[in-house]
Formats: C-alpha cells, structure tokens, sequence
C-alpha cells in the first residue's frame, strides 16, 4: 500500500466508518477489515492519527485500528505478520513525538506503544526506555504528561509478562530505572506540596496528575522488580517514605475543599499509596516484615483513635483494614505448632505482631469497631424508612468486603476475633451483659449500640460456642425483643431475627424451633408493625438461616407443618408486594427451600403461587436472574407436585421451551436451570403429550454444544426414553443417532459412556426395534469388544449393549455379526471367537451386577450349539456363569437353598418414610420395566440348568461329558452346588 495514495482513501473510508448511517458504516466496515492484512496499512494509520488537525473521531477510531492490528498481527509468527521493516518503522514513528491534545487519544497511544513493548522491548525495541526516560524530563507540561502516561502504561505491561526470562529482563530494567523514578516521584510530590501551600491550585492539580502517574510507576518496579527487595535500600527507603507521605497528603486534605479539583485527584493519590502497601505486602510478605510495626502503628492510629478525624474518608478506611487484616492473617506471620520448624522470618514478624496487638489496643479496636463502625448511620436509617427495598437489598447484597466500609469492617472483627479470641471473648461478654434488660426507647443512640453488639455476636458466633448459652438467651432475652412492637425498636427485631440465623447452625435446640416458627409468623403477619416492609423483608431474608437452613440435620418437618400453610400465604403475600428484583429473588428462594423440605406436603398451599408466576415470568422479561430464580421454584413445586405437575403445562413447557433454546439470547443465562427444569418435569411427568415431545427439538442443538450442561442432556434423553420410548424414538431415533455419531468422533470417556449408556437404555426398553435405529452405532461398539477397548468404563458399557442385542435379539445379532466379518474380510466363525474370548477375558472390567449376570445369560444364549467355536469356548462360559452365580445367589437361611436375588415378580408401591423423597413417576416406570427385563425375570440358576440340559441332549452323555471336562474340575464342583436342587 502506497502511503502517498493510500492516505486519502483510508482517510475518506475513516471518516465514512464513524458514520451513524449504517448504509455508509458497513461497506466502510467491511473495506477496513479487507485492509488490515495490507502491507503499508498500520504505516497509514500512524500517519492520520498522528496529524492533529483532523478530525477527533476519525483519529480515534485509526488509533483503535491500529491498537487491534497489534493484537493481530505483529508477532512474527501470526498469520499474515506485519514485516520486520515496517515494524522498525511504527515503532520509530510512536515515539517521535509525545504532544497528544487529547485525553482519550493520548491514553489509547500509550496502551499500544505498550502492547507493542510486551512483545518487543527491550529487545527489538532498546531505544524505548530511554526515549521515554529523557522525554519525561523535558519541560513542556504536555509532552512530558504524555511521556510519563506512556512510561506508566509500558512498566504496567512489562511487569505483567511471567515467564522466567522476561522476568529477568523486567529485573534487570528495574534496577537500571529505579532510582530515576524515586527522583521522579520526589520532584513532583514536593513541588505539588509547594504549590498546595501558595495556594496555586491549577499548579498544584497539574503536578499531582504527574505524581499520581509517577507513584503508578514506581509501585509496579517495586512489587514486581526484585526477588528480594529488602536488600535494596532504595525499595525499602522509598517504601517508609510512603509513611511520610501519606501523613502530608492527608494533612493537605484538610485545606483543599471539597469541590476542588484537586480533590479527587488527591484522595486517588492516598489510596494509591495504601496500595502500594498492600501489594509489596502480598508479593513480598517476608520482606514486608520491617513494615509491620510502622503499618499497624499508621493504620490503628488513623482508624481507631482521634488521630482519622477531618482527614480520612471511606475508601481510605477500608485500605487501612484491609492492610491490618492482611498482617493478622498473612500465613507467613503464623509459627507452626511446633515452634522449631518456623522459620527466623517468622518468628520475627510473628513476635512484631505479638508486641503490638497488647490488650488494650485489641480492646480499643474491638470496641471501635462495633460502637463505632457498626452503628448504622443516619443515612442508612433514613434510606430504610424512605425506601426500605432498596436499603435491605444493600444491606443483604453489599459489595466485596475489599471495597465497602461495612463488610469490610465486619470481616476485619472477623479475622481479629479469631486470632485473639481468647483476650477478646470477654470484651465482647461484657459489652453483651451491659445491654441485657429493657432499652429506652428514647434512647436512639442506645437502641444502635444494641444492634452492633448483637451483631458482633453473630459474627463470631463460632469463637462463642462454649462461651455463650444461646438458648437460654433464646427463651430470657432474645425471644422478648421480638415481640416489642414499638416503631423505634426496628432494627432490634430485625438484628435478632439474623443473630438467631448465625447461631442455629451452631447451638440451638431442636425443642426451641416452634417457639422461633411461631416468632417469626408473628412477625410475618403484624402488617402494622411498620409501615413500610423493612421487617418484613429483613425476616424473610434470614427465615432461610433461622427455619430451613440446607445442612440442618436436625431439622423435622413434623415441627414446621402446623406453620406451613401460614408462612406459604405470608412469604407469597409478600412476593406480590415487593417491587425490586434482587427482594423478588430471596423470596423465591425462601419459597423454594420450604417446597423443597416438605415435599408433597406442599400441594394444598401452592395455587396462589402456581397462578402467579407466569405474570411474574412476563414481567421478568428483562431480568435474567429473576428468572433464573422463578426456574428454580419451579424445579422445587414440579418435585412438590409430582405428577400432578402435569397442571402446569401450559405454563411450564413454554419456559423450558424458551430457556433451553440456544437461539434465544436469554439461554446464556437460563439454560443451566432450565435443563434441570426440563429433566424433572419429564420425571414426574404421568405420560408423554404432544407438547413435550416437540420441545425435544432443542436438544440437537444442545448437543452440539458439548458444553458442561452435557450430562443432564444425556439424563433428559434416557428419561424421554422411559416416558415413552415408542412415540419418542419413531420421531427423533434418525437424528438421535446422527448427533451421537458426531459426538463420539471428540469426546471424553466419561461422555462417551454417557452416549453409550443412552443406547443401552434403548435396547432396554426396545429390543426389538433398538438395534435397528441405532444400528450405525453398533459396529463400532462390536470392534471395541474385539479390539479390546482399554478403558474398563467404556468395555463394560460396550458388553451390556452387546449383551442386550444378543440375548434379546438373536437374529438382529446374527446379521451384525455376518457385517463385521464382510468389514473386516474374516470368517464369521473366527469374528465369533475373538468376541467370546475378549468377553471372557474383559468380565473383570464390568463391575454391575446386573450387567454381569447379562453378561452370563447372553453368553449362555448361544447354547445348545454343535458349533466348534462355542464348544471351544465352552470352558469361558461356564466360567463367566458360575461368577454369575457368586454374585447374584443368596442363600435362604431357613431352607438352606440357594435363590436369585435379582429376580422380581411383581410391582410393589415402595414405603416412604418422612425423611425420604417419594418415588418419581420415572421411578414407578423403571421398576415396570424392570418386570420385564430378563436380568430380573429370568432365574440365571435356572436358566443354567436348562442350557446345560439342553447341550446334554444334543451331544449325548459322551459327547457332553468330553465338554465338561475342559471345565476347571473346581468350578464344576461350584457349579453343581448352585444346580443341586435340579
């Protein structure tokens, strides 16, 4: 491509390419696309988004071309590479000038100079550095503003690279650059202080842009630059400067105003710094450990005692906990149990800590965080009466603990708690024992003290276990507050509610839960306690936790039924009432939980629910999560409903229908549930409808997608196939079979048996008409045995579909094998041995009862025979019956004899206990076909004895006696035993 008459017509192509007019941007589309690959091209790019006096948006979108073409196309062995002089070129022409006017260009600029330093700096690129180094001295505030950006963005990438060597190429490039960046760092933080001080504040915001980037630089060198940097007196100089700076940052706080632009530039500057602290920490905890004792004294300070107040704000708090956590936690600071096997670094850090978490400063940070940090706020009390949705949302939701004050403050009493909780346990008693008795309601600042103790216990409910009587708190203190109705006492009934909820997993007894159900109903049903749903929606959000928590063991449904009608009318009352997604979605997870503890017991409560839902499912049209959420209540009612869930049809086939279609945008979201929605209904479903077998049609597609949802697939298809495997098969067997020979050709062993298994089910079910559809697949099965298939899983599989075809379709068997021996070019006979051989010598591989005694009786099938290959294969099948035997026969006691203990005769509806979930339709459905399976039908002692009888009579006495002696005299010895009643 000709620079000179390339530059116009990419430029016009640019320029129609930031079009709205679609008729104009996608031929423009289409042409930069067909350009990329063009020698010349990215040298084209350059030269427009170089030139200023275009126009921005055409600029940008070369810059962005530009930056994709990298990704693409400059590593030399990428299809279609760029070559190595324009390459030389580009990179010359990058950082000829660093006078970018504009933000967004400049900023897209510096990430591909970046991009193209990963792959070629320091070697094809050493002039980089340098240029960039000199180039951050100049003295014009663009070009250096520019030059740092750039420096920032190429450090960042060069310190991301991981291998070995070019970790020891961003060691060697630290150690020749860092004492340039302090330098650096230092000149623009002094002279943004100076200018702070004069009060030049446009001076003073453009110089701590230049700080703010220069500290980026500086903290990726010293977290990723050296392998042990507490030997560099510049890293560790630099990092207890970060102390001192971070003191003058946050008194400088207190004469900027809150709208100044220097504001929010400022307090980035002082996180930066913590992160800085908390990187070198992670990276590099042992040489942190000269750290330690300044870290905690700065942070403890600014935290916990007057020393934060006017200077810190949020985030700055949350980076100070996270870093004292950090210390408390860090596993490097923790001597073994056996001190002789800690390390000196260890111990030492470990002896740091010791000294400095003494009583009182635990004390005052135990008590700083939950009568300080605790309290709900004004603003938190306000948003609950104004809006009282979206503050539980808030509150049940949260950020992570990393980045919000609340969680974060909670999880730092967490981890301090268990590090001391011996020194700390009895602070928080006591603070409990202070608060027991009646609270003034008047008292407002009391009622939120009550509230964050209360908290505090929950949150180390596991370190109070032998410290605490909860129940007798439960039936004196506790069970009293909830049923104090005063409007100001809110957020007591609310924080108890949770507190029982952090407590029954760990002490609370089972004699106590009626009281608690019969609490929390109260509270369900007294709408006048506040106006507005606060409580409401704070105890359904626990009543998971208090009622129905999942590992319960103790939990008995006798206890919970006298309140299920009630709570079932309360929790969906509710859920009509609530209007917010994220509120919608814990009700329905607590409905779904109470439908799924008591089973069957819910069918006379779920019509409102049943009637609701679908006007839910529309107006969720646009909320995912929602939906997923409505799915899985409904995977609990089909369950709950069994087969009466054939009422729901109407409604529930569309919403399998939709969320199991790959064509639908929605599935990314929906499918997972949806499938499991789709297996169950089919499961419990009484009978097969028009409607539910077209739904099937989605399941090519889902196949094709060999993705993690795979296996419930397989499940949905071998459930279709016990619902109705007539109907089912006459209509999908053709396509079935085609999606299964795509798959084997790439798939795992364990969904190779998944597709395997599937067949078998079919000739299971079908016999007759099985081998025939899924006859492509047969060969292939016939060659593994005979082959010798070496995954043991896969070889069991292949000889109970084997297994199957000859015993209960001999004349399908006979035309198959008669295939293999024309396939193979050998004689039937010989085709026949190796098969019975391989079986004999593979039985070990099939591990099923059930399919070993197939096994047996198929191979038993082939007798009476005069053929010499089954005589000479005689020993093996007498052999793998007699093992047969050994696994299915019991001996009665009373009678001494021996019986089939697979043998069924006739359908019994099983007993359930309450602890027990009932048969599934599907369940009744494979106990009827398995009174017609002949591994349950057929006795194999029996079946023995009229094979053997019928050899007899063929051979004669002589002839059949000449048999039995190729028969280990051992195992006839065994075998008689079983036959001694015939």
């Amino acid at each position: 491509m000709d620079l000179n008459s390339a530059s116009t017509v990419v430029l016009q192509v640019l320029t129609q390419a930031t079009s709205q007019d679609t008729a104009v941007l996608k031929p423009a589309e289409e042409q930069l696309k067909q350009w990329e690959t063009q020698p010349g091209f990215y040298s084209v790019l350059l030269n427009i988004f170089t030139n200023h006096s275009l126009d921005v948006n055409v600029r940008w979108l070369a810059v962005l071309y530009f930056k994709n073409g990298i990704d693409r196309y400059w590593r030399r062995v990428a299809p279609h590479a760029l070559s190595e002089e324009e390459k030389t070129s580009l990179r010359a022409g990058l950082i000829t000038n660093f006078n970018e006017p504009v933000n967004q260009i400049a900023t897209q600029i510096s990430v591909l100079i970046a991009k193209v330093a990963r792959v070629d700096c320091p070697r094809q690129w050493p002039e980089l550095i340098p240029t960039l180094v000199e180039s951050v001295k100049v003295q014009d505030d663009l070009q250096q503003h520019r030059a740092l950006l750039t420096f920032y963005h190429v450090t960042k990438t060069l310190a991301s690279k991981r291998l070995a060597a070019d970790r020891k190429l961003f060691y060697d490039l630290t150690s020749s650059i860092y004492s340039f960046a302090c330098s650096l760092w230092n000149h623009h933080t002094d002279t943004f202080l100076q200018q702070i001080c004069t009060g030049d504040e446009a001076a003073a915001a453009n110089s701590l842009e230049r700080t703010l980037l220069s500290l980026k630089v500086l903290r990726k060198l010293t977290v990723h630059g050296f392998v042990e940097p507490h030997w560099n007196t510049e890293v560790m100089g630099f990092l207890h400067a970060v102390f001192e700076r971070l003191k003058q940052f946050l008194e400088c706080s207190r004469n900027i105003r809150a709208d100044s632009i220097c504001r929010d530039r400022l307090e980035k500057t002082i996180i930066l710094f913590t992160k800085v602290l908390l990187d070198f920490l992670d990276q590099h905890p042992f040489s942190f450990t000269a750290l330690i004792q300044r870290s905690l004294e700065f942070s403890v300070s600014y935290v916990f005692t007057e020393a934060g107040e006017g200077v810190v704000f949020e985030q700055f708090i949350v980076q100070c906990m996270n870093l004292i956590k950090m210390i408390v936690k860090n596993y490097a600071y923790k001597p073994s149990k056996n001190i002789e096997d800690s390390s000196p670094e260890t111990l030492e850090a470990h002896k740091i800590k010791t000294a400095f978490f003494t009583y009182p400063t635990l004390m005052e940070i135990c008590r700083r965080l939950v009568t300080h940090y605790f309290l709900l706020t004004k603003e938190e009390l306000t948003m609950w009466e104004e809006d009282p949705e979206s503050f539980t949302v808030e509150e049940t939701g949260g950020d992570s603990w990393k980045y919000s004050l609340r969680p974060c403050t909670e999880v730092l009493f967490i981890d301090i708690f268990h590090e001391y909780n011996q020194t700390l346990t009895p602070v928080l008693l006591e603070m409990v024992h202070s608060l027991q008795g009646s609270t003034n309601m008047e008292n407002t600042n009391a009622i939120l003290i009550k509230d964050a103790v209360y908290n505090a216990v929950g949150l180390a409910a596991y370190e109070l276990f032998d410290s605490v009587d909860f129940d007798q708190w439960f039936k004196n203190q506790l069970l009293a507050e909830l049923q104090v109705s005063h409007d100001r006492y809110k957020p007591i009934r609310r924080r108890v509610i949770w507190l029982i909820g952090q407590w029954i997993s760990v002490k609370f007894k089972s004699d106590l839960r009626p009281v608690l159900y019969e609490a929390i109903r109260n509270l369900l049903q007294d709408r006048d306690l506040v106006v507005t749903l606060g409580i409401h929606l704070q105890s359904v959000l626990f009543f998971l936790n208090v009622c129905l928590p999942v590992d319960d063991f103790e939990f008995r449904t006798d206890q919970f039924l006298p309140y299920l009608e009630s709570m079932f009318t309360l929790l969906f009352q509710l859920l009509q009432e609530v209007t917010q997604c994220d509120t919608k979605m814990h009700v329905l997870h607590v409905l779904s939980c109470v439908i799924e503890r008591v089973n069957m017991q819910i069918r006379p409560h779920v019509g409102c629910l049943v009637q609701y839902l679908p006007l839910l499912w529309k107006q969720s049209e646009e909320h995912n999560m929602l939906r997923c959420a409505i799915l899985t209540t409904l995977i609990h009612l089909v369950q709950g409903l069994g087969a009466d869930s054939k009422n729901l049809y109407p409604f529930l086939l569309p919403v399998i229908q939709l969320s199991t279609d790959v064509s639908q945008p929605p599935h990314v979201y929906l499918l997972e549930d949806g499938l499991e929605l789709w297996l169950v209904t089919l499961e419990n479903s009484p009978c097969l409808t028009p409607e539910l077998l077209r739904i099937f049609q989605n399941m090519s597609a889902l196949l094709e997608l060999s993705s993690e949802n795979l296996k419930n697939c397989f499940k949905i298809i071998n459930a279709y196939i016990f619902l109705s495997s007539s109907e089912f098969l006459q209509m999908y067997a053709a396509d079935l079979c085609r999606s299964f020979c795509e798959l084997l050709k790439d798939i795992t062993t364990e969904g190779q048996v998944q597709v395997l298994k599937v067949v078998e089910n079919v000739l299971k079910v079908n016999p007759v008409l099985g081998p025939q559809m899924f006859q492509p697949l047969l060969p292939s099965v016939f060659r593994g045995i005979i082959d010798g298939e070496r995954y043991p899983v896969v070889m069991s599989t292949y000889l109970g579909i084997m297994g199957r075809v000859l015993l209960q379709n001999a004349r399908f068997f006979s035309l198959l094998l008669s295939q293999m021996a024309c396939e193979l070019g050998q004689e039937v006979d010989q085709i026949l041995g190796n098969m019975i051989e391989m079986w004999v010598d593979r039985m070990d591989n099939i591990t099923q009862p059930e399919r070993r005694k197939l096994s047996a009786l198929a191979l038993l099938s082939f007798l009476p025979s005069l053929n010499s290959v089954i005589q000479d294969k005689f020993c093996g099948i007498i052999n793998i019956s007699v093992e047969g035997l050994h696994d299915v026969m019991t001996e009665d006691s009373e009678t001494g004899t021996y019986k089939d203990c697979m043998l069924m005769s006739h359908f019994e509806e099983p007993k359930v206990t309450e602890d027990e979930e009932p048969p599934t339709e599907q369940d009744k459905r494979k106990k009827l076909l398995a009174l017609k399976d002949p591994v349950h039908t057929v006795s194999l002692q029996q079946f023995i004895y009229e094979k053997l009888k019928a050899q007899q009579e063929l051979l004669g006495e002589q002839g059949f006696h000449a048999l039995m002696e190729t028969v280990d005299t051992e195992i006839v010895a065994q075998l008689q035993e079983f036959l001694q009643i015939f």
